[in-house]
């Protein structure tokens, strides 16, 4: 086994009665991959919601039927939520608040998350939940960053999830103070899927601004889109054919940057 899942175990096994929450994405199907081939008896937990992308779900529940997980599969809930609706630049904390009670009430032990040591530089403040409802991270006690989850996703031999790009759920596109609805979050995933099909755009997002919307590609989808017709009104155009509802609303192409739909005083973690 690769180097740093000798930590990672001895992590695992002093978790009593674990259950891993898997979102879908490389660092929560690795660790669940490997509790269920190193540790045996760990349950997962998927969360669905209007905020999560339906090729996640998916991605969840194939590697599920591959490997024999014991999964369970519950509503999120920050729907019901209208701290959460609003919006605020903490909105994390209330998805992650919804999402541990909902986990709490399925009697695990002790509910484990995917978080590596990379996404203490960021501002989390659903780590600020996580901690408030006893929430363990294998890979940070493990001393694990994202690069080593993603070697510990190759030596385990998980194909493509090694090199998934990062994903926050869609809400993540609403910049700070948009209400969240489901039917924007809804347009946003139909958009990025199309850039990612049409496109092969593995950096790309759709943000929802209070004039629009910008669509923020990574450096190397942005130049490939100037190669292929040499201006951005180009795509623009074209994701107005593909999609009607776009018609008359104010689109922007732009460079991508990471977490860009935040806006406010940071320092705001808990209510």
């Amino acid at each position: 086994m690769h180097p740093p899942s000798d930590p990672l175990l001895d992590v695992l096994r002093g978790c009593a009665e674990p259950l891993i929450a898997v979102s879908g994405g490389v660092d929560s199907l690795t660790l669940a991959s490997f509790a269920h081939r190193a540790v045996g008896g760990v349950r997962m937990a998927h969360a669905v919601s209007p905020a999560v992308p339906r090729a996640a779900t998916a991605r969840v529940r194939r590697f599920a039927e591959v490997q024999g997980w014991d999964l369970a599969v519950v509503e999120a809930g920050e729907f019901s939520d209208g701290r959460y609706l609003a919006n605020p630049v903490n909105r994390c904390f209330y998805c992650k608040t919804n999402l541990y009670d909902r986990l709490g009430g399925l009697g695990a032990g002790t509910v484990l998350s995917g978080a590596n040591l990379d996404d203490l530089g960021d501002y989390r403040p659903g780590l600020a939940a996580a901690a408030d409802h006893g929430v363990r991270h294998p890979f940070i006690e493990a001393g694990m960053d994202k690069a080593a989850v993603r070697a510990l996703a190759r030596a385990l031999g998980l194909g493509d999830v090694a090199d998934l790009p990062a994903s926050p759920c869609l809400s993540s596109r609403m910049e700070t103070g948009l209400a969240i609805t489901a039917d924007a979050l809804a347009l946003v995933e139909r958009v990025e899927t199309w850039l990612a099909e049409e496109r092969g755009a593995k950096v790309a997002r759709c943000r929802v601004r209070p004039d629009g919307l910008e669509i923020e590609l990574g450096a190397e989808e942005h130049a490939r889109e100037h190669a292929r017709a040499g201006r951005d009104g180009a795509l623009v155009e074209e994701l107005r054919r593909a999609h009607p509802a776009l018609r008359g609303v104010n689109i922007r192409i732009g460079a991508y940057r990471r977490g860009s739909a935040f806006v406010g005083d940071k320092s705001v973690v808990r209510p």
